[in-house]
């Protein structure tokens, strides 16, 4: 009986044994599978790839204050590729230059390979175009005197445009030297819409034109410049100003009007400028007490005209004691 209960202890700590190494397996095996699929995940996340492409300025390196370089792109195509989150920082940053290496090129025409500067090692890139097609020429710079353009048919019938004036007299213009050989004239191209009837201020692009109106690649230096056309009635004539006090509310009163301005031009139609002689002129004199100068419009409907040039004078009113 004794051999019986000691054999049944063996096999019971036996047993219990085999039950631990059991338990310690199954969380061996459990603990190292999670480890693997997390460095696994961990690893698929730092690894993924990305590709992009982004629009950056191109450079060139060239000694500007000799040559003068046409022909090439404002900007290149990048198309980058690499791990995710590189990419994605570099796309926002554009922190690297894109640049034509022209330095040790002379005059004429040359194909030159697109370059990078900083770009990270661990990116792809490409560019388009991968190489570009320069002209370089001697650089050169000129004065131009300006003149102003506009489409005479657009002056509504019966209407006449006076003389255009700029707020700029003359230009500097500086580009390649075989581009400013071609130049013939620098204009002001002002807008005038159809049958225009009043005069017109506005701001027009400068342009350099060569013998076939043509526009001439050159940078033009100031590149708008402020027009004015006086557009006035067709038909006018030149006639003297008459002042006439208005206002008057006592018998006894009495103004000198004086005016610097002697003669306007008038604008109407061949009846209405045959019946005048003078442009009369009301001028308000109620709120004059001893000397005023007062800014006068002219009237049309009062003198049965289109219109004057000017359209308004300055009068001065003496009140006589």
């Amino acid at each position: 009986m004794k051999r019986f209960l000691l054999k049944n202890w063996q096999y019971r700590l036996l047993a219990l044994l085999f039950a631990v190494l059991l338990f310690f397996y199954v969380n061996t095996n459990q603990s190292s599978t999670t480890s693997s699929v997390s460095n696994s995940s961990n690893s698929t996340s730092l690894t993924s790839n990305r590709s992009t492409t982004i629009s950056s300025q191109l450079s060139l390196t060239v000694n500007s204050n000799k040559y003068f370089v046409t022909g090439y792109p404002e900007k290149v195509q990048v198309h980058l590729s690499g791990p995710s989150a590189l990419v994605t920082t570099t796309a926002n940053t554009q922190n690297f230059k894109v640049y034509a290496d022209l330095s040790k090129l002379g005059v004429g025409t040359h194909r030159v390979r697109i370059q990078q500067e900083g770009l990270n090692s661990d990116l792809r890139y490409r560019f388009d175009p991968a190489t570009i097609k320069v002209d370089i020429q001697p650089r050169k710079t000129v004065s131009y005197p300006l003149e102003v353009k506009y489409a005479k048919e657009n002056i509504a019938s019966g209407y006449q445009a006076g003389n255009a004036s700029a707020d700029v007299k003359s230009v500097k213009i500086t580009g390649a030297s075989d581009q400013i050989n071609r130049i013939k004239s620098v204009v002001a191209q002002l807008n005038v819409p159809q049958n225009a009837k009043s005069s017109i201020n506005s701001q027009a692009i400068i342009e350099a034109l060569d013998s076939k109106q043509n526009t001439v690649n050159v940078v033009i230096t100031p590149a708008t410049a402020d027009v004015t056309l006086p557009i006035t009635p067709g038909n006018s004539k030149e006639l003297p100003v008459k002042l006439e006090p208005k206002g008057i509310t006592d018998d006894n009163e009495s103004f000198t009007l004086t005016s610097a301005t002697k003669r306007v031009r008038v604008f109407g139609t061949t009846a209405q400028l045959k019946k005048l002689t003078a442009v009369k002129v009301e001028v308000d004199t109620s709120d004059v007490r001893t000397t005023k100068t007062k800014e006068v419009a002219l009237d049309s409907k009062l003198n049965s005209v289109k219109g004057f040039y000017p359209d308004r004078i300055s009068v001065k009113i003496t009140r006589n004691n």
